[in-house]
């Protein structure tokens, strides 16, 4: 059964996603705070899909979003009364795979969950390789020539994107907006630089990694 994690204080609505998900072949596992959602996540490395509420008790979803995307690129939904325009972009530009507003009819959340899962499939492959490079997003661990290496989750964050992105020229803009710190901020020009030597230097396999002057860096596979 596929895992979901549903991070909800509302006990009605937590207990009414919970009822469908078990009737529709899902393992939901529920909680109410962030502070029980970040230890959920940490306890669970094979959810398939986090069904996050904007507001928590402890905080807001935005920021435990940007959290959950630094370490694994788990598919998110965000269940809000919060139907701004402003407040939909900020909850996708975090990382969010899909914003629904509250109420909802649960058959339509089931589609759009099934339909966030399916998006997500080709996406989320969990094993990706570059020459000796191999980074596995289930364990959320990386190797090179079997050996493990112990990243920051800003540095892990990094090579997942380049591993995505084989074979392609990612410039330095198009990183910044897609890499953000443990509490969810976006990351400096400096933030990068730092990060992607640190990263070098710990890979120490420059066959791969290359970096395209004026422009940005590549993951580029051995011929």
């Amino acid at each position: 059964m596929r895992k979901i994690m549903i991070v909800e204080d509302d006990e009605t609505i937590s207990f009414g996603l919970t009822v469908a998900l078990r009737k529709n072949g899902f393992l939901p596992l529920a909680c109410a705070t962030l502070a029980e959602g970040r230890a959920m996540f940490g306890e669970n490395d094979d959810l398939a899909l986090v069904l996050l509420d904007w507001n928590l008790p402890d905080g807001t979803g935005y920021g435990f979003c940007r959290e959950v995307k630094a370490v694994r690129d788990v598919p998110l939904i965000f269940l809000t009364v919060r139907d701004d325009e402003q407040d939909i972009v900020q909850g996708l530009d975090s990382g969010a795979d899909d914003y629904i507003v509250k109420p909802f009819q649960l058959s339509v959340l089931l589609s759009r969950i099934n339909a966030v899962l399916r998006r997500t499939k080709d996406v989320g492959q969990t094993v990706m390789r570059c020459g000796e490079i191999m980074l596995d997003k289930q364990k959320a661990a990386v190797w090179v020539a079997e050996r493990e290496l112990l990243l920051t989750a800003g540095e892990y964050r990094l090579l997942t994107i380049l591993l995505e992105n084989k074979n392609q020229t990612l410039t330095r803009p198009q990183l910044l907006d897609r890499l953000w710190d443990a509490e969810g901020n976006f990351v400096n020009d400096n933030t990068l630089t730092v990060t992607m030597k640190r990263l070098r230097e710990k890979l120490n396999y420059p066959a791969c990694l290359k970096t395209i002057r004026g422009i940005g860096y590549r993951m580029e596979e051995l011929s």
